[in-house]
């Protein structure tokens, strides 16, 4: 099998991460537990239909799920401040909500283009959701918080 490239690599990083923050929420798990088991476990994991993970870029996950949890509160904010008042974090999809928690920590505190960040999240979304209107939904509202975040990106 032919190495991954970085972008590739990237992309499955996003992705953990997303699944490691929903599992950290879930069932209560500590940064370090699950940072450990994603990177021995998941990372290339290959099932028994044959199907393979991809192998993430350590790093960027390690990253983005440190960020996700130090910047929480910021990111659940500025979530909040792009969804419709009536529907707070607290009662949006477990799912979408650790996902919006990664791409805000990337948005925050990476230096990723947001609108790399955006895209990369979307397809994220659509390996989660792939027939719903979620894909969607996560677009218009990674794109308020990302030109709440760096708002200089969009002039």
């Amino acid at each position: 099998m032919s190495k991954p490239d970085k972008k590739q690599m990237r992309s499955a990083a996003r992705f953990f991460a997303v699944q490691a923050l929903f599992q950290m929420e879930s069932a209560g798990q500590t940064v370090e537990r699950i940072v450990r088991e994603f990177e021995t476990h998941r990372f290339g994991e290959v099932f028994e239909e044959g199907y393979e993970m991809a192998e993430g870029d350590a790093v960027h996950f390690r990253a983005l799920v440190d960020h996700a949890v130090n910047w929480q509160a910021k990111v659940d904010q500025m979530t909040d401040r792009a969804l419709v008042a009536k529907w707070p974090i607290d009662r949006i999809d477990p799912v979408l909500r650790a996902l919006f928690r990664a791409a805000g920590a990337e948005l925050v505190a990476m230096d990723t283009p947001p609108k790399v960040v955006i895209t990369e999240f979307v397809d994220v979304a659509k390996a989660f959701f792939d027939a719903g209107k979620e894909p969607k939904f996560v677009n218009a509202v990674l794109d308020h918080m990302a030109r709440e975040a760096k708002p200089q990106a969009f002039a």
